[in-house]
């Protein structure tokens, strides 16, 4: 396993992480639940074979994860940084108590090594965590008790915010999103790292749609990967900003190849990384020709998140991955960032959208090939 300097903090971190969010399930009862004991089975392997960073959080896997974690790491917690997270539902620093309480709990563990503040972004900031008596507050009286030894963030919004709360000097490590079809982040992690904070990269596989298999992807190196998953992880990895990628990984197959990946100490060259970049923005520009996401169409009266279900839908189309664009497209209206929103089928036909696309795309009828594809 290859190691890296993590910021400023002192700690040298794997350069794989476990992100404890997809942990195996087993059926009992007639029920589908999560498997304490395989998920414990996984997470400990990926200790023996050099990963020191797990993270959780206490919505993972039905409210789960955190008690899986904990039981995985008994007569191990010394080998491991263990992360978890503080859900931000007021501006009260009292209500940052009690969730950390509750996860040292569920964990069974005396501190946590990074606690991150939980989906930050700039207003969130600005008006829950950095406000008098707020979750900032609460987090320094913790560190003082030696509950957390670490003030960490994880984070959803647009690249200059992260910069923003880099800039506000109360953080040493981030959590952020940086896959090959999400780059957004780059630049702000790069920004990051040279102020010295550790980065950590969720979703390296592009939340699983780099997961499966690719011959297009893998094709960006002949012969030099034998997956998907590889070329991946490599491409996240091989940014100098970043100390770790951080996987979901449910079974001992996924942590065996990802451990092998993150212990390869050969670097993409230049010349293929901009290989891949130039493949991954032509990708990009086709996808534009079906949706370029400006949202002059929006809003919809039907609260129907048109480019955000035409996206989905370009994972399925220009990427291949079905699997992956079906199981966001079932997810709609049924998590904390699209509550209240519909999915294509409950279009009225209204036209009230097709009036204002710039691209003229027949967006009703683009709705209906959504539905009846991954409906």
């Amino acid at each position: 396993m290859l190691y890296r300097k993590f910021g400023n903090t002192g700690i040298n971190i794997s350069a794989l992480g476990f992100g404890a969010m997809r942990l195996p399930k087993t059926t009992a009862g007639g029920n589908e639940v999560f498997d304490h004991e395989e998920g414990a089975r996984i997470i400990r392997r990926a200790v023996e074979l050099g990963v020191n960073y797990v993270d959780t959080a206490p919505y993972y896997c039905d409210k789960e994860s955190e008690v899986i974690v904990g039981k995985a790491l008994k007569g191990i917690r010394d080998k491991v940084y263990l992360s978890t997270k503080n859900p931000i539902e007021d501006a009260n620093g009292d209500s940052m108590r009690r969730n950390l309480e509750g996860s040292l709990k569920r964990l069974d563990v005396d501190h946590i090594d990074f606690y991150h503040m939980w989906g930050l972004g700039t207003e969130r900031f600005e008006t829950k965590v950095n406000v008098p008596g707020g979750h900032l507050e609460a987090l320094r009286r913790a560190m003082d008790e030696g509950l957390v030894k670490h003030a960490s963030f994880s984070f959803h919004d647009v690249a200059e915010s992260l910069i923003k709360i880099v800039d506000a000097g109360v953080f040493e490590t981030v959590l952020c999103q940086y896959n090959l079809l999400d780059r957004s982040n780059e630049a702000a992690m790069q920004y990051a790292f040279d102020k010295g904070l550790g980065v950590v990269v969720m979703g390296p596989l592009g939340g699983g749609r780099l997961g499966g298999p690719s011959e297009a992807i893998r094709a960006l190196l002949p012969g030099k990967v034998s997956s998907s998953p590889e070329i991946a992880l490599r491409f996240v990895l091989s940014h100098p900003g970043v100390a770790c990628a951080l996987s979901g990984m449910g079974s001992i197959e996924m942590v065996e190849e990802n451990a092998r990946i993150a212990s390869d100490a050969s670097e993409l060259t230049g010349t293929e990384k901009q290989r891949i970049t130039e493949a991954v923005e032509e990708n990009k520009r086709l996808a534009q020709l079906y949706c370029t996401g400006c949202d002059y169409c929006m809003p919809c009266p039907q609260n129907i998140n048109i480019p955000g279900i035409f996206d989905m839908m370009n994972y399925n189309r220009v990427y291949g991955q079905k699997a992956y664009a079906k199981q966001q497209y079932a997810s709609i209206g049924k998590t904390p960032w699209n509550q209240g929103q519909k999915d294509a089928s409950a279009c009225v036909e209204c036209a009230a959208c097709e009036g204002k696309c710039p691209q003229h795309i027949k967006i009703i009828e683009q709705l209906k090939d959504v539905a009846r594809e991954l409906g």
